[in-house]
């Protein structure tokens, strides 16, 4: 039986009403906004080796000031979503900004180890919910046709503040010093949280059908977050592949410092084109898997398994070899596909829960990303470097993508019927040799 389902089946009126200009602005300082997140977040890791030397800490600690943010982004996503769909996304999203934004000039004013870990606490409170909550905005903006490409155009995003903060990160901390480089991060993220609330209106941007809608229909569509293996599958798997791509983006840097002798803002330099490459093919295999499954929308599974297969075999293979041109080429490749199953991941989140839960189910979707792979990835990887070494860390690190890979399938096997059930229609069941159709 042919089954074509709608990933963006969703009420007829975001985007009614907001001229295209004015959502363009709400869309340029949102993005704004999530660079500023992420810059935030991942200037820590251009200053690791200063952080060493200065404090004389080990690899565990400086992996646990990196993944406390992804903890805390990991704890609160879901409740701090629900809270502002409630109270109102736009005040909500101004106030992340301002918190993470103080929080990181806390860090650049930081003493010692204890402080420094308050204040990444306190930037990853800021940051938990802006991922799911922005997105949400931005899609309620634009016509639903554009909404996979804002989607992934906006997941990519932190990418590319991830780029920013390493780069200018380590290039600030070689000519100033390392409290500088988170400073210049704060004041960026302050002046956007100011201007935020002034341009972007709540009035403007969230009309009464949708609020009407929502509460007419919040009961029974949450049961839709978990209500079908393949969705919690999905979770799990997209979790486990970001625990290797989050994790060879954090300890970039220090690898290139000690593996290829590069100073601080050569390795933030070289770490950042490596990110570059992971966001551009966030977005580039988003585009292929929405262009091969416009007739058979199950196989951004199989697409998703690819990805896992694919980034496990190019990274593999590029941390066994020596440092060299080769071995940095490989892991560009790598991470050129690691993080692609984000696109597949996320359209089948939207497949598989009611339209009316779609904010928090992205919240839920941030939550296995980060409780299962960007919060410990990084913390894990840095115990077993003070045990084996960096080097041989990340020779261990690709393998989880096998597991992310069984999980998919797992989703795969299953994903045809939860989305039939959800929908109430009729599928064949496997049990039945005659092939003969049964109502879910």
């Amino acid at each position: 039986m042919a089954f074509h389902p709608i990933a963006a089946d969703d009420d007829d009126c975001s985007g009614v009403g907001v001229a295209r200009k004015y959502a363009w602005i709400v869309f340029a300082l949102t993005f704004g906004l999530l660079i500023s997140d992420y810059m935030s977040r991942q200037v820590l890791n251009a200053v690791f080796p200063m952080l060493k030397g200065e404090w004389s800490l080990s690899d565990g600690q400086l992996g646990l000031l990196s993944g406390v943010v992804a903890l805390m982004v990991g704890l609160l996503t879901f409740p701090l979503s629900l809270m502002a769909d409630r109270f109102g996304r736009v005040k909500s999203l101004a106030l992340m900004a301002l918190l993470w934004s103080v929080a990181t000039l806390g860090c650049a004013l930081a003493q010692d180890y204890p402080q420094m870990f308050i204040a990444r606490f306190m930037v990853g409170v800021g940051e938990a919910a802006y991922g799911s909550v922005g997105i949400a905005v931005v899609i309620s903006v634009f016509p639903k046709h554009m909404r996979a490409t804002l989607a992934s155009a906006f997941m990519a995003g932190g990418m590319f503040g991830s780029v920013l903060g390493m780069a200018l990160g380590g290039a600030i901390a070689a000519k100033l010093g390392w409290r500088w480089s988170f400073a210049g991060m704060a004041l960026f993220g302050l002046l956007l949280a100011v201007l935020y609330p002034i341009i972007v209106k709540e009035a403007r941007i969230a009309p009464q059908r949708v609020a009407t809608l929502a509460a007419a229909k919040v009961k029974q569509p949450l049961r839709t977050l978990f209500s079908s293996r393949s969705v919690i599958a999905t979770y799990v798997g997209s979790g486990l592949q970001l625990f290797v791509g989050g994790t060879v983006i954090v300890w970039m840097p220090s690898y290139l410092n000690r593996y290829y002798e590069m100073g601080t803002d050569k390795a933030g330099g070289m770490a950042a084109i490596i990110v570059l490459c992971s966001g551009a093919g966030m977005i580039l295999c988003g585009m292929l898997s929405d262009r091969l499954c416009r007739q058979s929308p199950e196989r951004k599974v199989a697409l998703a398994i690819a990805y896992c297969l694919g980034s496990c075999l190019l990274l593999s293979a590029a941390f066994a070899l020596p440092a060299g041109p080769v071995q940095l080429a490989l892991i560009c490749l790598g991470m050129l596909i690691a993080a692609g199953t984000t696109g597949p991941a996320g359209a089948m989140v939207a497949n598989l829960t009611h339209y009316s839960v779609h904010g928090t189910a992205f919240a839920t979707l941030t939550l296995a990303n980060n409780m299962l792979g960007l919060a410990p990835g990084p913390f894990i990887t840095g115990r077993v470097s003070d045990l084996i070494g960096l080097q041989a860390a990340f020779q261990l690190v690709p393998l989880v993508s096998l597991g992310a890979a069984a999980v998919f399938f797992y989703a795969k096997c299953h994903y045809h019927r939860d989305i039939a059930r959800l929908q109430g229609q009729r599928v064949p069941d496997p049990v039945n040799a005659a092939g003969l159709e049964v109502k879910l």
